[in-house]
């Protein structure tokens, strides 16, 4: 066993053993709380509120207020009103460039492009010209063809 879980067992039977040895009968002038405690009950009683798992300043919260504030909140209602009583309207033409710049950003918005498929490329010369080039570089060389 740990030391602390000796010393909480025997903190536990010190308790026990005081208040069954204790008289019932007698009657006991109220004394102050400072005056009762002694040296070795101050001991005790700093160890326990030591071993408490407390946190200064900690609030414990519900966990349904934990789930409501992660929530989205819908302006929507509330933003409309705004700007259907704002005094200033923008210009027809400002907002149609404000719509196009957005416009497109996504990719859901960008149609795909269709690939077009490459035409064969043929060649400038004919076979013509290329028995002309083999007659006139190897200097009438017969060709297998």
């Amino acid at each position: 066993m740990s030391a602390s879980l000796l010393r909480k067992g025997l903190e536990l039977l010190e308790g026990s053993t005081a208040s069954a040895s204790r008289p019932k009968g007698t009657a006991t002038t109220p004394q102050p709380k400072k005056q009762l405690l002694t040296r070795k009950n101050r001991k005790v009683a700093s160890r326990r509120s030591r071993d408490t798992a407390t946190v200064k300043g900690k609030v414990t919260k519900s966990v349904l207020e934990e789930y409501q504030k992660l929530q989205d909140v819908d302006h929507f209602q509330e933003n409309l009103q705004y700007m259907m009583n704002s005094p200033f309207v923008t210009d027809s033409a400002i907002t149609q460039k404000v719509l196009a710049q957005n416009r497109g950003r996504k990719a859901r918005d960008h149609l795909e492009e269709e690939v077009k498929k490459k035409k064969p490329e043929g060649t400038v010369f004919t076979d013509e010209d290329f028995q002309k080039f083999e007659k006139e570089y190897f200097a009438g060389a017969v060709s297998p063809y």
